[in-house]
């Protein structure tokens, strides 16, 4: 019962406060200029914590809502991963004029070699109705006088318990490209001293790419893995805007035969 009472009074005291901005409104052409002032000042103060409100709620409540974890994942899968720069909004958000080994989050690290860096990179909103993860990632690349530029994801202590030769890696991603451009994946699994290093090319132009490592042509030591991660690597990237709307990792068994 209080609960509803409570309710009905909020709604009538926003109604009332609808109405007296209503009327100001309406008088604003004849007022005063020291009224208008004031009045200018105390809508500003106001319009400053809607603007907030609208861009939490806006954030929150746009699908696919942030958090979500939403995977379409191979058969018999046992591990799966979407990296927090698509699952939720990361801090900083974005960086331009971007150093090599800048971070964005907590698992992407950007390397190159530029001697001047015109890239910028930030996180963006997905608000498409086919997009399954909540974020996306813009890089912008200007003039580029480096040899090299990647993006590397470290993965979670989970990508490597229970890993074995005989799991499959895949590496899915929903790629949008200005102009055409090679991107090339590489799987990195440090196991002891050595780290086995497995590269293919991420073929772009369907809606959904993705790659696949087989881990029993690797060398792999399965009981000294100590720390995986991918890396994404754009070649001759000049001039382009790359966006990365999703970028899932998977993990299974291969089929005994």
């Amino acid at each position: 019962m209080a609960k509803q009472l409570r309710a009905a009074v909020t709604r009538v005291l926003h109604a009332r406060v609808l109405k007296r901005w209503q009327r100001i409104s309406e008088r604003t052409d004849q007022m005063t200029l020291s009224t208008l002032r004031q009045v200018r000042g105390r809508a500003r103060e106001l319009g400053k914590r809607l603007d907030h409100i609208l861009f939490v709620a806006d954030g929150r409540l746009t699908l696919p809502l942030i958090g979500s974890n939403a995977l379409v994942t191979p058969l018999h899968t046992d591990w799966s991963y979407r990296p927090e720069l698509w699952r939720g909004p990361v801090r900083p958000s974005g960086r331009a004029a971007v150093e090599n080994k800048a971070r964005l989050g907590q698992e992407a690290t950007i390397f190159h070699d530029c001697q001047e860096s015109e890239l910028t990179l930030r996180q963006m909103r997905n608000t498409r109705e086919e997009d399954l993860a909540p974020f996306g990632m813009r890089l912008d690349v200007f003039r580029f006088d480096g040899s090299f530029l990647s993006l590397v994801l470290d993965l979670p202590d989970a990508a490597r318990e229970g890993l074995q030769k005989r799991h499959v890696f895949r590496l899915t991603a929903v790629v949008e490209v200005e102009k055409p451009i090679e991107m090339f994946v590489r799987l990195n699994i440090k196991h002891g001293p050595n780290t086995e290093q497995l590269v293919q090319e991420l073929p772009l132009g369907a809606e959904e790419s993705f790659v696949e490592f087989d881990l029993a042509y690797s060398r792999l030591n399965e009981k000294r893995i100590d720390h995986i991660w991918v890396d994404l690597i754009f070649e001759a990237p000049e001039m382009n805007q790359v966006m990365l709307r999703d970028v899932t990792l998977s993990r299974r068994p291969r089929a005994e035969f």
